[in-house]
């Protein structure tokens, strides 16, 4: 019963924000429905934590926080948190009880908090908060929660949505053509190495680069997903296999990585990058090749590069097959993250935080997140909409990508964009949702993972990367997945599984 009800979300969730997406980003915004459950005469002081990720966030005076202060009368203060860190921060602020009256939160710390009387109980109240109730499905406001709770409200993120890009003006002048393989993938990620693509006579270019976040690697899943190795959790018979133990698949992704490493296909300062070192790097016309949101390439960090470099050009390459012909698209789980609200503080804040939530997500609110403030952030020109400079100056859009949002794929898509470019980004998720690369046991969460996830994780990681550096031979994949095992990995499995057979029955 529970991979019919995951299945019929998935669908719903398909229709709900196709919709949403293509009306946020084709109409002028409608007049919103208003909350019901939020006396404003009072002004409230509103301490929030975010996520940031490259840039940072907003200083304290940005347009959007005053917009968002002078329409629901609060003064709302943005904690910004770099994204590897904020398991780390809301852990200290828990060991101080000192968290603040919102904030965003991980599958991790959701679980581990969710029956402790730490968040809010969101479901009593949510039927006076018209945006948020149409906004977001009732199986996704239960996901990761007990049976009627809400204890947080579900971000958005599309499953299939990653993309490997690449400098299509580098595969030009080496006549080299679009990888299909991986074998093609290193052929053309060692000539970006080698042949001086960027033209400027010196080798000081790679061709491939990903990163880590929360000891995983992040950037490098379709080349995961071609050696056969699992997104996490892979079904093997009727039990769930951590891809740590998949050694075999493990020995040839290493051994692959291994030589795009020595030929300098592969970036030589992969094992420092952080989440977003690879794109940055891609950006800043030293790497041919990394995985990108689509959304946030095409219309923020390409043009970036091409003030830099203005004969720039990319395309997207359809995940690479693997030896056996497998192919996969890194994909999320669609809504483990969530926005949750301090159940300690008093109900008139929790009310105005709710208000301040469903505005966000009502036309009119969306609008102002998304596409910034009229005549600030864009203008009407002759009946065509404008971005202003001020808009990447001060990158309105913040709270809409990093915090909380629609259900909406087309989250980077605004007012202002050519339709061939929407086009294009329509085209690139279509693409990616044919590769498909599940985690099996994404809905399942235990307490030894909470325990003994990180330290072992961390463990595994660093001996992986060291294979992949060289500086530890391949057959080390054994003794990493034995230690990971012995170390808390076989009650993790043992836990998972418990937990799975529960979820399907």
């Amino acid at each position: 019963m529970k991979k019919l009800a995951v299945i019929a979300l998935s669908s719903l969730l398909a229709v709900s924000v196709v919709g949403c997406g293509k009306a946020s980003d084709t109409t002028e915004p409608k007049s919103s429905g208003e909350a019901k459950g939020a006396d404003t005469s009072k002004k409230l002081t509103i301490s929030l934590l975010a996520p940031s990720f490259a840039g940072g966030g907003w200083p304290s005076d940005n347009a959007i926080i005053q917009k968002l202060d002078e329409k629901l009368n609060i003064e709302l203060q943005i904690q910004w948190v770099p994204a590897d860190t904020v398991a780390q921060k809301l852990n200290v602020m828990a060991a101080s009880n000192s968290f603040p009256d919102a904030y965003w939160v991980q599958q991790n710390e959701f679980i581990k908090w969710r029956d402790k009387n730490i968040f809010m109980d969101i479901k009593p109240v949510l039927s006076q908060y018209p945006n948020l109730s149409k906004q977001i499905t009732a199986e996704a406001l239960q996901l990761n929660n007990p049976k009627d709770k809400y204890y947080g409200l579900p971000y958005y993120i599309q499953d299939t949505r990653d993309s490997l890009a690449i400098r299509q003006d580098w595969l030009d002048k080496l006549g080299l053509k679009m990888p299909t393989t991986v074998d093609e993938f290193a052929e053309v990620a060692t000539a970006f190495a080698t042949k001086d693509p960027d033209g400027n006579g010196q080798q000081d270019t790679s061709g491939f680069s990903f990163g880590f976040l929360n000891n995983k690697f992040t950037g490098a899943g379709p080349i995961m997903a071609a050696f056969g190795l699992g997104n996490e959790w892979i079904k093997s018979g009727d039990q769930l296999v951590n891809f740590k133990t998949q050694n075999k698949e493990m020995k040839q992704f290493v051994t692959y990585l291994n030589k795009m490493y020595q030929s300098g296909a592969l970036d030589k300062d992969f094992a420092t990058n952080k989440v977003a070192d690879h794109k940055d790097k891609f950006v800043a016309n030293k790497v041919g090749i990394a995985e990108f949101v689509p959304g946030e390439l095409l219309t923020t960090s390409f043009q970036t590069l091409k003030k830099a470099q203005p004969n720039a050009a990319i395309a997207q390459v359809i995940p690479p097959k693997g030896p056996d012909g497998k192919q996969g698209t890194t994909t999320n789980s669609m809504t483990t993250a969530k926005v949750v609200i301090n159940n300690a503080i008093d109900k008139d804040k929790q009310q105005r935080i709710l208000k301040m939530l469903d505005y966000m997500v009502s036309d009119e609110g969306y609008d102002l997140i998304k596409n910034g403030i009229e005549n600030v952030h864009y203008k009407s020109d002759n009946g065509k909409i404008v971005k202003l400079d001020a808009y990447d100056k001060e990158r309105p859009q913040l709270l809409s990508i990093w915090f909380f949002r629609r259900f909406d794929p087309l989250i980077q898509m605004h007012k202002w964009e050519d339709p061939n470019l929407v086009k294009q980004l329509e085209a690139w998720n279509a693409n990616n949702a044919k590769y498909p690369w599940q985690n099996q046991g994404a809905e399942v969460l235990t307490e030894s993972q909470s325990k003994l996830g990180p330290n072992i994780d961390q463990k595994w990681i660093a001996a992986i990367t060291k294979i992949i550096m060289g500086q530890a031979p391949v057959d080390s994949v054994d003794q990493a997945a034995a230690d990971w095992l012995k170390n808390g990995g076989e009650q993790i499995t043992k836990d998972v599984n418990e937990e799975y057979k529960k979820l399907k029955n």
